[in-house]
């Protein structure tokens, strides 16, 4: 089927009636291209469509034969306002999809990823389950350790479908690793050297400084918030050296096959918060997207395998598009995670940190996507630096095939196209 194929498209819109409450806003085309596609999220700009939600809710319909299947649909207001929704389903490489967006002042959606934020953390939901916690307030390490180790702003714990606890903090080997994070180790910032990540140094430090939104919807749910890179060492006392927003994003995918998960996307944009550029100088450690594992994993029951194929005992210093990291969980069956990284990001495909296997005499597993580990970077005052990631967790086993199908979409998702040759209804 082309995308041009406009007659066939007109006569199946006759075939459907639009009820006094509806007006149609626009109709879609999705070409998948040359990949296959499963459970993909996608989504169409709305800039000159009359989507005002005052008018009445959204709503996506998919246009098959003679008939027309509901999809769940959600709005990204804004300046640049956007639709989004899931590809459910299989759907094979070369095919086109039909959709049509209509407003019904009748309808209200049920949202199924929900946010929930008290005075210390937010907690997302995929209906009643647990996906991740961010915490919001200072974390403080036992009672036995030194406050300097305090921090705010990190993911744990991070929970797999099936409740696995996926992350790990208070770790005796480390006390800075904090679940999943992403500061930076070896940097140069107005004529001196700090450190945000070995926060024993008391060099500096990362916090949790705001919400810019919080987003609870059918289709995903998530925040944006704004964190602080804090140098301790400056004149006058304590100086804010980046500033960084994280947008993250759970989306309402549910399975790959019989294989439940969750799929969730980390955006990091930085910039300086002062006129001062700040180095962050090439090391084996440092930003991109910091992972310590659970304390149940070791060098036994676990494994690391790239999209390269490379596993845990040759992974290190090499550069991949994703990488699997999992294990085993006594009682609990396995559970992982595929980390992606996104084309767009600096030194893609992006060098990673992987533990050894002897680590701490027992295999302990650390992993990370390291932008600067072969290369500093300047970031400017005046420009923003993006990093984007996608994470697929999941129980059981993700085959290479599926996980790189994921990251495709990822990389290259479906393009939607909005038919323009008919006005919409009003």
């Amino acid at each position: 089927m082309k995308f041009n194929n406009l007659v066939l498209f007109s006569m199946l819109l006759v075939c459907f009636r639009v009820s006094a409450q509806e007006m149609v806003v626009a109709k879609f085309s999705v070409g998948t291209s040359s990949l296959n596609r499963s459970g993909t999220p996608v989504s169409v700009s709305l800039d000159g469509l009359d989507y005002n939600t005052d008018k009445g809710a959204l709503r996506l319909f998919e246009l098959k034969d003679k008939t027309r299947t509901e999809v769940s649909c959600q709005l990204e207001a804004g300046n640049s306002p956007r639709l989004w929704w899931i590809l459910e389903g299989e759907t094979p490489a070369n095919l086109e999809r039909k959709f049509i967006l209509i407003k019904d002042s009748t309808f209200i959606a049920k949202n199924v990823i929900t946010t929930e934020l008290n005075s210390k953390v937010l907690v997302i939901k995929h209906d009643k389950e647990k996906v991740m916690q961010y915490n919001v307030a200072e974390v403080y390490p036992p009672d036995t350790v030194s406050e300097i180790f305090k921090r705010s702003a990190f993911i744990h714990p991070l929970w797999s479908p099936s409740g696995n606890v996926m992350t790990r903090i208070d770790a005796p080997d480390h006390w800075h690793h904090w679940g999943i994070w992403n500061p930076w180790t070896k940097t140069q910032f107005e004529g001196h050297h700090t450190d945000f990540w070995n926060l024993a140094e008391g060099e500096g430090t990362v916090r949790f400084a705001g919400f810019n939104s919080l987003i609870s919807g059918p289709v995903f749910g998530g925040f944006k918030a704004r964190q602080e890179h804090v140098d301790f060492q400056c004149k006058g006392g304590d100086k804010v050296a980046m500033n960084e927003v994280w947008d993250v994003r759970v989306w309402n995918v549910g399975s790959y096959g019989n294989v439940k998960v969750w799929l969730w996307d980390l955006t990091s944009t930085l910039n300086c918060a002062s006129s001062s550029p700040i180095t962050l100088e090439a090391y084996r450690y440092g930003g991109g997207i910091g992972y310590r594992a659970t304390d149940e994993w070791n060098a036994k029951n676990s494994w690391v395998m790239t999209s390269e194929g490379k596993a845990r005992k040759d992974a290190d210093g090499t550069r991949a598009r994703w990488c699997d990291v999992g294990g085993e969980f006594a009682g609990k069956g396995t559970s992982g995670i595929v980390f992606m990284s996104h084309p767009s990001n600096r030194e893609y495909p992006e060098p990673m940190r992987v533990w050894p296997e002897n680590q701490n005499g027992h295999g302990d597993l650390f992993f990370e996507f390291c932008p600067i580990r072969d290369k500093s970077w300047v970031l400017k005052s005046g420009n923003d630096y993006v990093l984007r990631y996608r994470m697929l967790v999941y129980d059981g086993k993700i085959d290479p095939k599926t996980a790189e199908q994921i990251w495709n979409d990822f990389s290259n998702p479906p393009v939607v196209r909005i038919d323009k040759s008919e006005k919409a209804k009003r």
